[in-house]
């Protein structure tokens, strides 16, 4: 049996309402969204008394897709730094090909995107940045020149 393909990544947010908006302005569409809770919810993922909310977010291509989930039950846990470092261990970060980096950037400052760095040149084939968006997540957004 081999594998058909990636169907999502999914991504643990602290306010699902912020990181949708931040998303839908970065250019993603809301797929829909649904509470999971229940037996099967608690034996997938081997929590006990699952409750969470997700908004499933997909590319304009349709063919990349972004599992939000917000954590009612148990509490979401994890590393409370508030900024951790790129190299933390996890997920390191969602990468976004755009048309315009700065007008990216301009869109996404409103909905608290912070960059990491600077904009940065890859040789004469990309301008590259990393920012943090809602909850800590790390995005990375590639516009290719040239």
């Amino acid at each position: 049996m081999a594998l058909q393909r990636m169907d999502n990544v999914g991504i643990v947010v602290e306010d699902l309402e912020a990181a949708v908006a931040f998303f839908v302005e970065l250019g993603l569409e809301v797929e829909g969204r649904a509470e999971i809770e229940g037996l099967f919810a608690d034996q997938a993922v081997g929590l006990d008394g699952v409750r969470s909310e997700i908004a499933m977010m997909r590319t304009p291509d349709g063919h990349g897709r972004l599992e939000l989930a917000q954590y009612h039950h148990p509490e979401a846990v994890g590393d409370r730094s508030p900024h951790p470092p790129p190299n933390t261990l996890g997920i390191h970060r969602v990468m976004y090909a755009v048309d315009d980096i700065d007008d990216t950037l301009a869109r996404l400052r409103p909905h608290g995107a912070e960059l990491l760095g600077e904009v940065a040149r890859y040789e004469d084939v990309y301008r590259l940045c990393y920012l943090r968006g809602p909850s800590g997540i790390i995005v990375a957004l590639a516009e290719e020149i040239g």
